[in-house]
Parts: C-alpha cells; sequence; structure tokens
C-alpha cells in the first residue's frame, strides 16, 4: 500500500482543475508588423514578436519554440483589488485568481531558461498567497527575494488606515544555483566619493576597512601588529576582530604605500586605498528600491500620457522601474517575456536596452497604446523614459502575430471536423504543434513537413490515402528514417510499413484540448457559465426529440469507400485499419 506523503502547500476551491490547452498556432500580421526603414547598428533586432490573444493560450503556442529559451521574465498581472479599472476588470474571486496564476505560472516556467528568472510586481492583497504559489511551482529553495518598490513618494491622506506607498516584486530563479544578479552601475555619487587627500601618483581612490570579523582564535594568522610610520606606534587590530590580509600582504601594501592612516596619519587602524581599476566596477543591488533611482506610478504615468494623451493607461510601471529588473538580470540580445503587457513598457525598455522580447496582450490597448508606443521607440521619437540614459537612436522592429482558431469544429450535425478555415499549411503547423514535431517544411520533399529528430519526420493531409500512396511514400523514407502520416482516412493494414506510422485527424487528436475555448483571461465577464442541466442525447434543450440525422462519410455520401474522415470507429495506430 502507497504511503501517503504530505507537504507544505497552499490549497484552494477548484485547484484540481487543470485546463487543457490547444496549443494554437500564431499567424503574422504584415500590416501590424513594423520595422525601423534602415539598420541603425549591428545589434538591431527585428524579430520582438507581440502576441495579441489570451495570454494562456499564446504561452501554450510559444512553449514548443522558446521552452528553455527565455532569459527573463517581468509580469504585472492584475492585482485581484475588486478595483474595476478600464482596461480590465480586477475583481476575480481569490481562488479563481490563484488558478489562473497558477496554470500561467507553470508555462512560463517552462519557457524559463536554466539560468533564467521570473519578476513578478503584485501589492499586498495577493502578495503572500502568490509566494506560496510561486513556491510550489518553482520550489521554494528557489526564491531568491521579495523587493519593495517605493511606488509613491508622499502618503495618501485620505487613506482609512495605513497610506500604501509600496508593491512587491517576488523574485524567482528556474534553478537559483546557476542564477545570479548582475551588478548595478555605479553611481556619479559613488564615483564623486573618489578622492586623492595625499595626492598619490596613481590619482583619485576611496578606502575600504582593513579589518574582518573574525576573532584571533579563528584566524590567529591574521592577528599581528602593524607599525603606524607616521607615530612608530604598533596598532593591533580591534576587539574581536583581525585583519583582512595576511603578513606577506601587509608588507605589499605598506611598501606601495596603499594604507591610509587618515588626513594628520594618527588613526588607530589603517584603511586600504581603492583605485577605480581595483574596484568592483557596478554594485550589489538592495531589497528596497526607492522612487528616486527607478521611479513611482507618477512618473510612469507621465511616460505613457506624453504617448497617448487621449487614453491614458491606469497601472504602468516606469521604464526604470524595468531597466533595473533587465540590468539585473539580463545581458544584450537575451529575451524577455512579458506576457501582461499592459501598455507596452517591458518591450519599449527591453528594445531601447538592446534585448530582444516577446509580448502578450489581450485588451484593445494593444493596438491604441503599445503598436504606437513601439512604432516610436523604433522611429527614434521616443524622447521619454530611458531614451537618454542609455542614448537610444531607435532601429529594429517586431512582428505583430495573433492566435490562430481552433482546429476542431463541429458542423451542423455535431460531428467533429478540421476546422474550414485551416488552410493546408496552417493544417501541418497545428499537427506538428500537437504531435511534438517542428514544423519545418522542405520545399523539396514534400512530405517532409516537420521533425522530432533528424530522421523522424511528419506529413500532415487531407487526402484519403490508398495502398499505392502508402507504398510510395514508404519507398521515399527508407529503412533508416520514419514518417507519421496525419490523414483523412487510409484503407490498408498499416503495419505493412515499418518505417510508416499512420493516424487519422481529426480522431487522432479529439480528446487532447479543450477545442474552441478561446478565453482564458482574468475578466470576470470571460468565465465559464455554470453547467446546463443535462438533456438527453436524442432531445433537444426542450424536451423534444431530435431527428433522425444522416451520416457523413465525405463528398459523396452515397459510397462508403473505407475509414473516412469522421468514422471514429477505426483504429489507427501501427497494423490498425
Amino acid at each position: 500500500m502507497a504511503k501517503n506523503i504530505n507537504r507544505l502547500e497552499l490549497t484552494w476551491i477548484g485547484k484540481e482543475n487543470r485546463p487543457q490547452l490547444e496549443p494554437r498556432i500564431l499567424i503574422e500580421d504584415p500590416d501590424k508588423s513594423y520595422h525601423a526603414d534602415h539598420r541603425v547598428n549591428e545589434k538591431d533586432a527585428f524579430d520582438n514578436r507581440l502576441i495579441f490573444g489570451d495570454n494562456l493560450l499564446a504561452l501554450k503556442a510559444l512553449e514548443q519554440e522558446f521552452a528553455g529559451k527565455i532569459k527573463c521574465i517581468f509580469i504585472d498581472p492584475p492585482y485581484n483589488t475588486g478595483s474595476a479599472f478600464k482596461q480590465y476588470d480586477d475583481g476575480v474571486e481569490h481562488s479563481l485568481w490563484l488558478s489562473l496564476m497558477r496554470d500561467r505560472l507553470e508555462l512560463l516556467r517552462r519557457l524559463l531558461s536554466e539560468d533564467g528568472s521570473l519578476w513578478i510586481t503584485i501589492d499586498d492583497n495577493e502578495c503572500h498567497y502568490l509566494k506560496v504559489l510561486c513556491d510550489e511551482v518553482f520550489g521554494r529553495n528557489n526564491f531568491v527575494s521579495n523587493v519593495i518598490w517605493e511606488k509613491k513618494s508622499s502618503p495618501q491622506n485620505d487613506a482609512k488606515w495605513l497610506s500604501d506607498n509600496h508593491d512587491h516584486v517576488l523574485v524567482y530563479a528556474k534553478n537559483k544555483i546557476l542564477w545570479r544578479p548582475k551588478l548595478l552601475p555605479r553611481s556619479e555619487k559613488q564615483n564623486k566619493n573618489m578622492k586623492n587627500p595625499d595626492n598619490y601618483p596613481r590619482g583619485v581612490w576611496i578606502s575600504s576597512d582593513y579589518t574582518c570579523a573574525k576573532s584571533k582564535e579563528e584566524r590567529p594568522n591574521l592577528y599581528y601588529p602593524i607599525l603606524n610610520p607616521n607615530t612608530g606606534e604598533e596598532i593591533w587590530p580591534n576587539h574581536n576582530r583581525v585583519w583582512a590580509f595576511n603578513k606577506d600582504s601587509t608588507k605589499i601594501n605598506i611598501e606601495s604605500n596603499n594604507l591610509y592612516w587618515g588626513a594628520k596619519g594618527l588613526n588607530k587602524s589603517p584603511r586600504l586605498k581603492k583605485f577605480p581599476d581595483s574596484v568592483r566596477q557596478g554594485t550589489v543591488a538592495t531589497t528596497v528600491w526607492r522612487n528616486d533611482d527607478v521611479g513611482n506610478n507618477q512618473e510612469a504615468k507621465k511616460e505613457v500620457n506624453i504617448l497617448n494623451s487621449i487614453d491614458i493607461f491606469s497601472t504602468p510601471k516606469p521604464e526604470r522601474l524595468i531597466r533595473r529588473v533587465l540590468t539585473l538580470a539580463t545581458e544584450n540580445n537575451d529575451i524577455i517575456l512579458d506576457s501582461f503587457a499592459g501598455s507596452g513598457t517591458t518591450g519599449a525598455v527591453a528594445h531601447k536596452m538592446g534585448r530582444r522580447w516577446i509580448m502578450i496582450e489581450l485588451g484593445e490597448h494593444c493596438h491604441t497604446h503599445i503598436i504606437p508606443r513601439l512604432q516610436k521607440v523604433i522611429d527614434g521619437e521616443d524622447l521619454g523614459g530611458i531614451t537618454k540614459t542609455v542614448d537610444w537612436k531607435g532601429g529594429g522592429g517586431f512582428r505583430y502575430y495573433h492566435l490562430g482558431p481552433t482546429l476542431i469544429v463541429n458542423d451542423e450535425w455535431d460531428n467533429p471536423i478540421i476546422n474550414p478555415t485551416f488552410n493546408a499549411a496552417m493544417l501541418a503547423e497545428a499537427m506538428c504543434k500537437l504531435e511534438g514535431f517542428s514544423f519545418d517544411p522542405d520545399a523539396q520533399v514534400y512530405w517532409q513537413q516537420g521533425k522530432s529528430t533528424e530522421a523522424d519526420f511528419i506529413y500532415v493531409t487531407t487526402q484519403f490515402m490508398s495502398k499505392d500512396m502508402l507504398t510510395k511514400l514508404s519507398d521515399g523514407v527508407g529503412p533508416n528514417r520514419s514518417l507519421l502520416i496525419c490523414c483523412s482516412a487510409f484503407r490498408c493494414d498499416a503495419s505493412q510499413f515499418e518505417n510508416l506510422t499512420i493516424k487519422k485527424i481529426p480522431k487522432a487528436v479529439l480528446t487532447k484540448c479543450e477545442w474552441g475555448h478561446d478565453d482564458y483571461s482574468l475578466e470576470i465577464e470571460n468565465l465559464p457559465a455554470p453547467p446546463a442541466p443535462e438533456v438527453s442525447k436524442d432531445t433537444d434543450s426542450g424536451g423534444h426529440k431530435k431527428p433522425a440525422r444522416p451520416r457523413k462519410f465525405g463528398k459523396n455520401k452515397d459510397q462508403n469507400t473505407g475509414p473516412m474522415l469522421f468514422d471514429l470507429d477505426t483504429t489507427d495506430a501501427k497494423g490498425g485499419k
């Protein structure tokens, strides 16, 4: 008997319910894609992606191509505060909100590279529940930090309790052992702290403590006297401390005049001079981010207002905040993902910083805010945000995609059929995703539409496959390769072709996904309706007996030539019929 293993976890109503997501194809709309007229520099990226559609379906659509390739994910999800924003309704009940976030977090984790990181902005309303949820999805050992962002610079006098002036930024690593944050650039203030009070030939310097927090019992080799050359006095480390360097290193520092004894040379402990070439070229980030350093809500609204003064976005994030995240988490040419794009700040900042980006947005502000904003960034006309700081001059571009339609629909007789809007290329790409193949059609070999390895291919067709056709395909594939054939129907013993596997569509995929479900968004109006009362298959919703419906076998309904598209009783694997 299996032993029950209890674990610490967050529970909520409906946690066990998980959607069977359809891996949709992405369809580019060239009229909405945009790029610069010419290349500004060699770092320009033109393959950035803006995806319009439900973000859960879009993440699933990206999974096959981008799993393990995203270096940094920044998301600013609806906070579930009960406030009705113009762009989206934010008042989803807690349990449902957690389920919707869990589904997205699991996909986001699969998209992250092993040395990647996730950054989530959230407020106190759901932060601590979200933290526990992220612990489940990413592993508690991969939690990095809870950063406090000062989003307001002054108190709200109309606050009923305490004035809320901060948000949280939860930071998780895909694998904390591999991930390390970058350093922040040294500030002008830090650089100005470098002086040269003793006119040392090497130039300006700063000083650091020459001791470390160890006892003489722990490090006896670091407990010894140093002679102050100005007074002739032997100086020992302060109580419960030792020198930071051994005797040999201290001798070198003395000979190089790297010890500083104060303006008058009378200090009771030396300090070590550090010159620009030996100082760490950056600073470690702290967990409290002041608005003076990374901006606040007012700054963010002004940035968006400049770009769209008619329809002001309600909850943008300042460009300086995103810049800090990307500075800590990425390098040039890394891929950044934001699946709650909002006003497009993440893409705009990533573009200016020379990172590649993917953004997903369902709301109409994808067109009213994001596209115009990115066009100005690409044209070098966005003069706000971090533009001057990073010396952005324009360049690059992006491709606009929308989610493809569902693959399976029902005909007038409720028979599942391939969506008539799919052309051959769309169908092949969709089946590649469903069967785990990369869509990579070969212009020279018609049956090589996709591959899972260098010797395993897929061929998708709506044709009826005869024995002669299959024989010809088998001969073309040869003995050292294999081919999966997805067709409308076939008639023969498939086991005679050792290098072929044959499946009928749509039967082969009917149970794989929730077909026709186009919206998994966080909007209340899009929540599923209560289930309807169960009705007999032989009666309509009013209880009346349905008329008998004819069976369809294809274009010629009078001839039953063998297993066809909607004959769901036919076996479709090797050795089947």
